[in-house]
């Protein structure tokens, strides 16, 4: 898809920032990885238009909720594992690469941004990761490659402790995990450019990440197709395709 002028303008804008400042932080939610065929949640046609979110209470209260969980997963993941990276997600990647991005804060659970090859101890999964499972005794988590292959129809428990185990998404009514929203937090509070990729920014408490930059006076930079409620606060917008933008934005900084 080809960019508008004003688009093209925003962007180079941004490229110069980085260019600049080289300490950037992107903050992605599902709008980076619709390219990749993954619906959002809270479009118009989002996962949560269509089908009720799930509880956490119920899961934790319910048994047979829980193996419902575990029966759903069996379906959903097979299909989540065969998406494939997209152009912004390799933009991404790249803009890491080239140092113009240090750190990706996501809201999404699919992985592609690993998958894309940006270093895993770069992005934090605000939101869990469906390719990892955690005890929410213990707090471990594992590869959930193992519990998928083992399920037999039976409530699977943390091979470490005996806990009970969910797939590390965060469902509604389920804290973050604390460790990752303090992280992300300290990112926002130390970075001098923040860029959001592809997010509504509706949703709290991440919502509350690139507030908290722009509060502390980083550049705040939204690419979006839609409209968020930060624009007011953005000093660079882009309402654009995320795949488009990070490749005309990467283009621009590699030499």
């Amino acid at each position: 898809m080809e960019l508008t002028t004003d688009q093209m303008v925003a962007l180079d804008r941004l490229a110069e920032v980085l260019f600049e400042r080289r300490s950037g932080v992107a903050f992605t939610g599902a709008g980076i990885s619709t390219e990749s065929g993954i619906p959002d949640y809270r479009g118009p046609n989002g996962r949560w238009k269509l089908k009720t979110p799930p509880d956490f209470r119920s899961f934790l209260t319910d048994p047979e909720r829980r193996l419902s969980h575990w029966r759903r997963r069996q379906e959903r993941y097979l299909e989540m594992a065969t998406k494939e990276p997209n152009a912004g997600h390799y933009a991404l990647a790249r803009l890491q690469q080239l140092g113009f991005i240090q750190e990706i804060i996501t809201q999404n659970i699919d992985g592609l941004h690993q998958k894309a090859g940006s270093d895993p101890a770069t992005v934090i999964e605000l939101h869990g990761s469906v390719h990892h499972v955690r005890c929410l005794d213990c707090g471990r988590l594992f590869d959930a490659e193992p519990f998928d292959r083992e399920f037999d129809g039976e409530e699977p428990n943390c091979p470490v402790c005996g806990g009970m185990v969910k797939e590390s998404t965060i469902s509604f009514g389920q804290s973050l995990v604390a460790d990752d929203l303090r992280a992300s937090l300290a990112l926002a509070r130390s970075t001098d450019v923040l860029v959001v990729v592809g997010s509504s920014l509706t949703v709290n408490p991440a919502a509350k990440i690139p507030r908290e930059a722009a509060r502390i006076g980083a550049v705040l930079a939204i690419i979006n197709n839609e409209s968020t409620p930060l624009d007011v606060k953005a000093q660079i917008l882009a309402h654009a395709p995320a795949g488009a933008a990070l490749t005309y934005l990467a283009d621009a900084l590699d030499p």
